[in-house]
This record gives structure tokens, sequence and C-alpha cells, in this order.
């Protein structure tokens, strides 16, 4: 479910006509964060650090309107979703290809560590769906590259000037200086997003780990 903004009273309404007109363009960041408790609760706890990552991004994501917007081409309607799910993937040592994965979002963390899990294990054994975006419309990116703790990344999306899903990759993580910091790039449309607001995903998420860890 969704509901339209009107575009006459949208706080960004200036900001979404140029961005959407003269100057179409994204935003790619990419920044360390400190994953040290985050991976030491998923040992403890015996469950996936990835999938626990997986979880608070998703849970960022959905905290706040900015990360769940949307547009309808048939109707030419700028919208928020009530709810975004996060697309993952699955890699095939055979083929050396990736395999997409529609896991839905849940809020209670137990319930969604169950599914996004089984959701990997049907992947694996070729059960899953191909890349669909009509039929997952309130989808998001959420990509692993675990064979590289990179430095940059960016994402080219030349005809993208209305796509407004967040697109988040993240790398292997690394010690330094005694901790575990680990690659995030998050890629947010210019038009419904600016430095704030992708900064604030890095932001929230070291707070949601915090909380999360301390559960």
């Amino acid at each position: 479910m969704y509901r339209v903004i009107d575009r006459e009273t949208y706080y960004r309404k200036g900001v979404f006509r140029h961005f959407t007109e003269d100057c179409k363009c994204s935003v790619s960041v990419t920044a360390r964060i400190d994953v040290t408790e985050l991976k030491a609760y998923s040992d403890k706890t015996g469950t996936k650090f990835y999938l626990n990552f997986l979880y608070l991004l998703s849970k960022v994501l959905n905290s706040r309107e900015d990360y769940r917007m949307g547009y309808l081409r048939q109707t030419d309607e700028l919208i928020c979703w009530d709810v975004i799910h996060p697309m993952q993937y699955v890699f095939s040592e055979d083929t050396e290809t990736c395999t997409p994965v529609y896991s839905e979002y849940d809020a209670d963390y137990p319930t969604f560590y169950r599914n996004a899990l089984k959701d990997m294990e049907q992947a694996k054994q070729g059960q899953t769906s191909e890349l669909h975006d009509d039929a997952h419309p309130n989808w998001f990116d959420a990509s692993y590259l675990p064979w590289v703790s990179y430095d940059a990344l960016h994402i080219e999306l030349p005809d993208g000037y209305l796509y407004f899903a967040p697109i988040v990759n993240w790398g292997r993580y690394r010690e330094e200086n005694g901790r575990l910091m680990m690659p995030v790039t998050v890629r947010l449309n210019h038009a419904i997003a600016d430095g704030y607001l992708i900064a604030n995903v890095f932001r929230l998420l070291e707070r949601e780990i915090e909380a999360f860890v301390k559960r």
C-alpha cells in the first residue's frame, strides 16, 4: 500500500523539481561503520551476521518516509510506500552469478530472520524468482560484496532520474585499530534525498546496531 504525495505541498517541492527536470542525478556515499559488536553478537547467538545487518538496514530504511518514496509511471504520481522490502542476492560458486531473492521486511526480528533465511536456502536450491520490478515495486536493492573491503563504489543510473528506491551495497569488514569496520554505500535519488538524509542512514545504522546488540 502507498499514499500519493501532493507535489504542491511536498516539503522538497523546489528541490524535487530541480533534480527531476534541470539536473537529473543521484548521489552515492560510501562510509565505514563499526560492526565489531554486531559481529560479536552474531557469533554469541549463532546467527548470521549478514542477515542481522540486512534486518537493521531494512529497519532503518523503513523508519523515514524519505527512504520509502516511489514513482508510478502509469499515472505520473509521486508516492510513499507504507513499507519497503529488501531484494537480497545469493551467489552461486558454480555459475558465478547472483540470484535475486525477494524477502519481506517484518519489524519483528525473529520473524524476519526466519523468513529471510528460508528465502536464502530456497534460492540456493534454485527455488526463486527472476528480476521482476513490476511484480515487486516496493523492494530496494541490498547487495553484499563479500570478496573485497572496498573504499569507494559508484552506481550509474543514466536513465534513473525517476527511480527513487534506495540502492545499498556493503563489502567485507576489515580490522582497523582493533575494530571491525565495514564499507557501506548508499545511493539515493537527489530529488528525494540530500546529503543530510543520506548521511542519516549511516547514523541510524550505528544507532540501531548499538540498540540491537543490547537485546
